[in-house]
């Protein structure tokens, strides 16, 4: 079975930093793309950036563009988002997702649960 477990979210104040991760199994991992995304309470699900099978290619949305930063690394099947200078606007649920296609959408196949990040004022 496939499985996202995505680890690292917590409370941090605006301004500060906060490193998530994604560990997958039940897939070769360096055969597909995989992404971020979030939802606060009473929003629809937003993506967040997504990044290929080689690390070469990524996309971020507007709103993190610059501060965030999408990562891989295929030896530990592990996919990272850096996030710095933490709005509170960006307090949400962040999940991974994967597939052998990059998305910049809601349409991949395997998502993980979700870690909680909140950013206080």
């Amino acid at each position: 079975q496939v499985q996202l477990v995505e680890s690292g979210g917590g409370l941090v104040q605006a301004g500060g930093s906060l490193r998530l991760s994604c560990a997958a199994s039940g897939l070769t991992f360096s055969r597909y793309a995989m992404g971020w995304f979030r939802q606060a309470p009473g929003k629809e699900r937003e993506f967040v950036a997504a990044i290929g099978r080689s690390g070469i290619t990524t996309y971020y949305a507007d709103s993190v563009k610059g501060r965030f930063t999408i990562a891989r690394d295929n030896a530990k099947n592990t996919v990272y988002l850096q996030m710095n200078s933490l709005k509170p606007e960006d307090t949400a649920v962040y999940r991974c997702a994967a597939d052998l296609y990059l998305y910049t959408q809601d349409q991949y196949n395997y998502w993980g649960q979700g870690t909680q990040v909140t950013v206080s004022s």
